[in-house]
């Protein structure tokens, strides 16, 4: 491709739309036909197609300077636009915000066990549905069912896409045309305006609350019970807490309720911590084994959560009530893939060998990484990042409090540390915190943190030691490059 002869080259000077190649001559330039070899006609063509294009409208506006129609301007200009069609959305980012498992940021990471069996599976024809021993159809729900039994006391067990699912679906297999008793201090609403009278209303059930947004008692429940009753719930209150003159009933004797007059008892457990977190130093988080205990017929929790896996909504109670919930056409429409099960599976066989889970388990190691650890690896990584910034942000290290995030245990906060960055000039903080966060945003590896207080903080909870450390400092380079 040769740059074709302008009428006056003036360094500096803008280009009319009639100087503009066409799209023919840019492909047959000899570094074009390169990129054709590699990536084929269809996607290098129609990249050339839009540069040339965005090229003339801004020649039409009198904004193209001249030089960007040179040889080495627009074969660069072009491979960048193909790299850029074909580099991924879903990327890998930096999790510096101190929240563990945050919904935005694709909440819990996968064990190493759960990354080998996807690879190990999915590279060919598997059993998803085939019964080796019998040679026969299988059920896809067998190959996670006896490890949720064994982790949660459960009779039985199934498995759809997540948990508002399995909320919808347990509504919908058990109290479809007919009534659900729910406390209204339980009627939350999650992430994306979820709310839980619309799952109701979806599964075709009627929403009957009883008590008060801050006390309900057992005889609440016992007074809604009527001959339209189909189910009795209880909700885990996900991302708040109640607290003052409060009162609620608990799973047991809502259950004994329940059962008294021949109903089923459910309760939406949300957060899926399968094992006590004291036992790991972390307050205590409600078990599913727990609500088994207690008399709940069904149990739903997250997979991505405290869990620890991939996005799943499990779903473990009485076999007579599984079984209602899987004969739910429905449940054919919410079921698991085979990745997500294949995760899923590797995921649960962590939790039979307790005595390795906080080392085998991201989210548990994570979560029991101590704060010193994380406070001493802020004190390295502080002057580096201050030179990196120097001389428009002063950089300190701090001791934080992060949080475990995804509704799990809203109230209590993790001891954390990390870096905290600030303007050395007072006069458009904001706007200058705002470009420094956009262009850790924008790095090859996105850092993701979060502003508070006037400073930009960086919680190094999320950042452990190895690769995600060394490639946080090899883009400090090109970070201060972006803020020059």
């Amino acid at each position: 491709m040769s740059a074709r002869p302008a009428e006056s080259v003036v360094d500096g000077s803008k280009a009319s739309p009639k100087e503009l190649p066409s799209i023919d001559f840019v492909l047959r330039d000899a570094r074009v036909q390169a990129l054709l070899a590699e990536h084929g006609h269809t996607l290098v063509a129609a990249q050339a197609r839009a540069l040339l294009e965005a090229l003339r409208e801004r020649a039409r506006l009198g904004q193209l300077p001249r030089e960007e129609l040179a040889t080495d301007s627009l074969q660069a200009a072009l491979r960048e636009r193909v790299e850029q069609r074909l580099r991924p959305r879903l990327q890998r980012v930096l999790n510096l915000s101190g929240t563990v498992i945050h919904t935005n940021l694709g909440r819990a990471l996968l064990a190493e066990a759960a990354l080998q069996q996807l690879l190990q599976t999915m590279s060919g024809p598997n059993n998803l549905e085939f019964d080796l021993a019998r040679g026969g159809r299988g059920d896809r729900d067998e190959l996670v069912e006896d490890l949720l039994q064994t982790l949660t006391g459960a009779e039985a067990a199934t498995v759809v896409n997540n948990n508002a699912a399995a909320v919808l679906l347990t509504v919908a297999a058990l109290a479809r045309g007919r009534e659900v008793v729910v406390s209204r201090g339980e009627l939350v609403e999650i992430g994306g305006a979820f709310r839980m009278p619309d799952v109701m209303a979806a599964a075709g059930a009627t929403l009957v609350e009883v008590g008060t947004t801050n006390r309900t008692h057992a005889r609440d429940y016992a007074q809604a019970v009527n001959a339209r009753t189909a189910l009795l719930m209880k909700v885990h209150t996900s991302n708040y807490a109640l607290q003052g003159f409060t009162s609620s009933v608990g799973e047991a004797e809502i259950a004994s309720i329940a059962h008294e007059h021949g109903l089923p008892m459910a309760t939406d457990l949300g957060s899926g911590a399968l094992v006590d977190l004291q036992d790991y130093g972390l307050p205590h988080e409600p078990t599913p084994r727990e609500k088994i205990a207690a008399g709940c017929d069904v149990v739903s929790f997250s997979g991505d959560k405290l869990l620890g896996g991939p996005q799943a909504g499990l779903i473990v109670g009485s076999r007579a009530a599984i079984e209602r919930i899987r004969r739910t056409p429905m449940k054919r429409a919410l079921r698991l893939g085979k990745l997500t099960l294949a995760a899923l599976e590797a995921t649960l066989r962590l939790y039979l060998r307790p005595e390795r889970l906080a080392q085998d388990l991201p989210t548990l190691r994570l979560l029991t990484r101590p704060a010193a650890a994380i406070r001493a690896l802020a004190e390295q990584l502080a002057p580096a990042l201050g030179e990196a910034l120097a001389p428009r942000f002063g950089v300190e290290a701090l001791d934080l409090l992060g949080q475990i995030g995804s509704g799990s245990l809203p109230v209590d906060r993790l001891p954390s540390a990390g870096l905290a960055i600030a303007p050395r000039q007072n006069k458009g903080r904001g706007r200058a915190l705002d470009e420094l966060a956009g262009a850790l945003r924008a790095l090859p590896l996105p850092v993701i943190g979060r502003i508070a207080e006037d400073r930009l903080l960086l919680d190094l909870r999320c950042l452990e030691d190895g690769r995600d450390v060394h490639a946080f400092i090899d883009q400090l380079p090109r970070l201060r490059q972006a803020l020059a």
